[in-house]
């Protein structure tokens, strides 16, 4: 997969992509993923991004045309254009799970008060939101979505079953988990759980996870 990545910060992807899970798969081949600072595209001496919006308010907007340069000289066809923006669709793991599936991304971080209409309304194929929240700019949820989406891509966790196992993907919560001792400060690991009885195991994580999303996150139950 290739994901390009627009933003005024790229110092700040330094480190978090460049470690861990994402580090392997970039590593392996698997992943494609740049960093641009929009400022390239700017052709004035102080390199502006940004303007006071029409109608007055406070604020700036982020201006169309360096983002419009940009994702003309970035963008492929089979590019799919996301804008990092608090109004837009709600990110979760069957968005994730969307995303893994296109072979190129070009993601569009957002700051100040946001970006001229007009990015969105020609440029956009969807705009993601992380949730309900206002962010300082849009580097650390481009990261979230960056990370969600690599991990599920074949071959980049090792054991592509682990992925289908996670919170989320059955859209329940993960059942509970437990490791060596067997037995730790009076703390018993579930007898079914060292039993070897497979299909029982399956049945009681499946019983966990329900009653683990229905105590945790009933929004998530039918």
């Amino acid at each position: 997969m290739k994901i390009d990545v627009l933003t005024l910060f790229p110092a700040m992807f330094t480190g978090p992509l460049d470690e861990s899970i994402i580090m392997r798969a970039r590593k392996a081949g698997l992943l494609d993923l740049k960093i641009h600072n929009l400022r390239d595209w700017t052709h004035d001496r102080h390199k502006t991004v940004d303007d006071r919006p029409f109608g007055g308010g406070p604020g700036m907007l982020l201006k169309p045309e360096p983002i419009f340069e940009a994702v003309e000289q970035l963008a492929r066809p089979e590019t799919k254009v996301i804008l990092l923006s608090p109004s837009g669709r709600k990110f979760d793991q069957a968005v994730a799970r969307q995303l893994a599936a296109e072979s190129d991304l070009l993601l569009i971080t957002g700051h100040y008060e946001g970006f001229d209409e007009r990015v969105r309304d020609a440029l956009a194929d969807e705009a993601l939101s992380i949730g309900d929240y206002v962010l300082t700019n849009g580097a650390l949820p481009a990261m979230v979505v960056i990370d969600a989406v690599a991990r599920l891509l074949p071959g980049v966790l090792g054991d592509d079953e682990s992925s289908r196992d996670e919170s989320f993907s059955a859209g329940l919560l993960e059942y509970p988990q437990y490791t060596r001792p067997a037995e730790f400060r009076g703390m018993r690991v579930p007898d079914v759980l060292v039993s070897g009885n497979h299909a029982e195991i399956e049945n009681w994580r499946r019983e966990q996870a329900r009653l683990k999303t229905q105590a945790l996150r009933p929004d998530l139950l039918p």
